[in-house]
């Protein structure tokens, strides 16, 4: 009897155990899933002028899960003076005239205590035309060209993400430090089966804005979806958690990182620094130079301050799962 009780117990206590295994790893599905390489092409080309797009990262592999992070470069201590106006010499395209008769409409989707959410339109169009319906609970709103999430600092909504839903662009902005009271934005990223069509893009069929979630439901055109959470915004960091909703085919890229480089000293990057799951240091080469890797992470960033969005993010890119 005491033999056959203490067995009960023993096998309770098992079931107990892998019950609460089971759990942790449905509730920290990123611990449990499988760490993996994805395989990064360097797309990227030279230019002369400072608002090219011309460094172009691409992302193949099966991953489903993996984490965006904004990080300060390494000098944002030493910036007295932010520069973050156009630069336009040595550009072929001059600064477009104003469009004297477009009319720009603002819509709050959202707005508590802490966050914002925003859209806008122009009359004229964006230079990729679709219809992206974007909803927060009921609100359904069509043709908009940008969202920006903005949170009350100090008494003031602040932007720090964007999206424009035409062409699946995302770009992330840091916390200030004092003194500054605004940083740049730089470097920006594609989620999704990437196209291309005059530059890359991602066609998106919907956004859907959770404001207790704090995270975004996206829909693509090519099928399947997105979550995009917000993991951290803090003085140090803006993180994001990815989550497809399917594993990637394999045929296009799943992810895109978009910046510029000129010089070293005007650059939103200038430098890769990658690793591999069994690597056992970072391989460091410029943007210009790196040919492509495996990476298991990925950092996108600058060593010198620059001309041109001087107060811009450092990129990262880790936690590939499937």
């Amino acid at each position: 009897m005491n033999g056959c009780f203490y067995a009960r117990a023993g096998w309770g206590r098992w079931l107990y155990a892998t019950a609460l295994l089971v759990a942790f790893c449905l509730s920290a599905e990123r611990l449990c899933a499988q760490a993996l390489n994805v395989q990064v092409v360097n797309k990227s080309q030279p230019t002369l002028c400072a608002e090219d797009d011309n460094v172009d990262l691409r992302f193949y592999g099966p991953a489903r899960q993996w984490r965006i992070t904004a990080k300060p470069p390494a000098f944002m201590g030493l910036i007295v003076r932010d520069q973050t106006a156009p630069d336009f010499t040595d550009c072929v395209i001059k600064d477009a005239p104003p469009d004297e008769g477009a009319v720009v409409n603002k819509v709050v989707l959202y707005e508590d205590a802490t966050y914002q959410l925003v859209g806008f339109r122009k009359t004229g169009g964006f230079w990729r035309k679709s219809d992206v319906d974007v909803s927060v609970g009921e609100t359904h709103v069509n043709h908009l060209e940008l969202l920006q999430w903005h949170i009350k600092r100090q008494g003031q909504f602040y932007e720090f993400l964007v999206l424009y839903p035409s062409d699946g662009y995302w770009r992330l902005r840091l916390l200030p430090p004092d003194p500054l009271t605004a940083t740049a934005y730089g470097t920006s990223f594609l989620i999704g089966p990437v196209e291309q069509a005059t530059r890359p893009f991602v066609a998106l069929k919907s956004v859907r804005f959770d404001p207790a979630g704090q995270s975004f439901s996206v829909s693509f055109a090519k099928g399947g979806g997105a979550v995009i959470k917000l993991a951290d915004l803090s003085q140090a960091q803006v993180a994001l958690d990815v989550s497809l909703t399917k594993t990637p085919d394999g045929k296009r890229p799943f992810m895109a990182m978009r910046s510029m480089f000129v010089r070293p000293d005007n650059a939103d990057s200038s430098v890769v620094a990658f690793k591999t799951i069994k690597g056992r240091d970072w391989h460091t080469d410029t943007v210009m130079q790196y040919r492509g890797s495996e990476a298991s992470a990925l950092w996108l960033g600058r060593l010198l301050p620059s001309r041109h969005n001087t107060s811009a993010a450092d990129m990262q890119i880790d936690g590939f799962t499937r």
